[in-house]
């Protein structure tokens, strides 16, 4: 079991510097987990590599839960914290704030990713739905009844595993 799930699940109140010292270096040791997964997973989905982005999604999970079960006993034991190991708190915001900027910088990632894959299949739809003129002498012209036929294309297939 590692120090960060140990300290989260078996110290709910902190009575000592060494007790402080360990919950703060078990939330840091998660959260530097989390923020290198989570830099993977942007890095991955920048390169369009989905599939391999989407398989970080359970141990992110993970690491997102025992970072947030950490956090709460911080805010548990804030006062005993600021009093035994005030220099581990300033290092524990600093980190914490620098995982925020590594978050919305994923966000971003993400909403491009999202957006630009919405556009190529609104594109695709679009012109696979799109009737065509039949061509015909002059500028209103037409040819019998089928003057609106759909483009020789075939059938349309969209992968699902992008």
């Amino acid at each position: 079991m590692s120090i960060a799930r140990r300290v989260v699940d078996e110290r709910p109140r902190i009575a000592t510097a060494p007790e402080a010292r360990a919950l703060v270096e078990g939330v840091l040791e998660a959260l530097s987990a989390l923020s290198h997964l989570v830099g993977e997973e942007t890095e991955l989905v920048r390169a369009g590599r989905l599939p391999e982005a989407l398989t970080r999604e359970p141990r992110k999970t993970e690491l997102a839960g025992l970072y947030m079960r950490g956090v709460e006993q911080v805010k548990l034991n804030a006062v005993a914290l600021a009093r035994f190991v005030p220099d581990q708190v300033q290092r524990l915001k600093a980190a914490h704030l620098s995982f925020q900027g590594l978050i919305e910088t994923n966000q971003i990632v993400l909403a491009t990713a999202r957006a630009v894959s919405e556009s190529i299949v609104r594109d695709l739809a679009a012109d696979a739905n799109r009737p065509t003129k039949a061509a015909g002498y002059g500028p209103t012209a037409t040819v019998g009844a089928g003057a609106f036929a759909r483009p020789n294309s075939g059938p349309l297939m969209v992968s699902r595993r992008l």
